[in-house]
């Protein structure tokens, strides 16, 4: 059973499958990580034996959390992002074991002290071929003090401790501050974790600055970011912004797995979703928030926000009222 309330500072959770009947595992299993983490799916290789250990802990805006787990897969689909809009950053170092971490058309094999940062606004999956142990981190997305559109290059990228730079001293000093807050008075545990969100800003910063390739998809994803509001918004429009061929520009999405018209249609709803679920919005009318992210059509909003989360815009709405 679940134990501790992550609503409490300084009070851990802690669970485990093993005493539990093999047919319950996994729904047990799903709730747990969706309760610690964010709302996630879960599923495991049918005849091969598994186990989930879990253990998190909230210290002011950063929660640290130890899992052990696999085989299986963890997912946070489309449907999960809808049903639980949490935007939080997860930071994912492996300990033992491997796992392929797969977002925004991109994928990293993480080996042990390794580590990807990976965004629940968005849906990522989680391969783990075997049995691994892993310490997530996992913060708001404000604490990283980076644009989205670096955000969006920065996830599912590997941060590795055995190169040069910031993170072969950073990585290190990271594991060493975690060991240390499980022995630390709780003044000082608030004060090593302030320190262990800061490296964290560090690596996400130094991640996203030493890729060179990726930085005019940076630009373009933040200008675009900005432009959102334009209803006429076209893929020729952001390549004559940023002095590039239509062609190129193309291709430059299509290295992110993804298109032009799809990444904006994405950000959009992502706003509107974000709109409609804040009170102070509820005198807006759905067409009124579909309008102002670029949806001339409020009947196409609807069936697009319905395909893609599983429920219309009223039902999200209606949902997050009683949230």
């Amino acid at each position: 059973m679940l134990t501790g309330s992550l609503s409490v500072p300084g009070q851990g959770v802690t669970f485990s499958t093993r005493g539990l009947p093999a047919g319950e595992r996994v729904a047990a299993w799903e709730r747990a990580l969706s309760q610690v983490f964010v709302s996630l799916e879960v599923t495991v290789q049918g005849g091969r034996p598994w186990a989930g250990d879990l253990t998190a802990e909230r210290l002011g805006a950063l929660q640290i959390a130890t899992e052990e787990f696999g085989p299986g897969t963890i997912l946070r689909s489309a449907r999960s992002v809808a049903a639980d809009p949490r935007t939080h950053i997860l930071a994912r170092l492996q300990l033992d074991g491997t796992a392929l971490l797969l977002q925004d058309g991109r994928s990293a094999e993480l080996r042990p002290g390794q580590l990807a940062f990976h965004d629940a606004r968005r849906p990522y999956r989680l391969v783990l071929p075997g049995r691994q142990r892993a310490r997530i981190f996992m913060m708001p997305r404000v604490l990283l003090r980076l644009e989205e559109g670096r955000l969006s290059a920065l996830t599912a990228t590997v941060v590795d401790g055995a190169g040069e730079g910031a993170a072969a001293l950073l990585l290190p000093t990271l594991c060493g501050l975690v060991d240390e807050v499980v022995r630390a008075h709780p003044v000082r545990r608030a004060q090593l974790a302030r320190l262990a969100a800061e490296i964290l800003g560090t690596l996400a910063l130094e991640q996203v600055g030493r890729r060179p390739a990726p930085a005019l998809w940076e630009r373009i994803a933040a200008s675009v970011q900005d432009r959102l509001q334009e209803p006429g918004l076209s893929p020729q429009d952001i390549a004559d912004q940023h002095g590039i061929s239509l062609r190129y520009l193309h291709r430059l999405f299509q290295r992110q797995g993804t298109t032009v018209n799809a990444w904006v249609r994405t950000r959009r709803l992502e706003a509107a979703r974000e709109e409609l679920a804040q009170a102070g919005a509820a005198h807006r009318s759905i067409a009124a928030v579909a309008a102002r992210w670029g949806f001339t059509n409020p009947s196409h909003f609807s069936r697009t926000f319905r395909d893609t989360y599983g429920m219309s815009p009223v039902q999200w709405r209606g949902a997050r009222r009683q949230t």
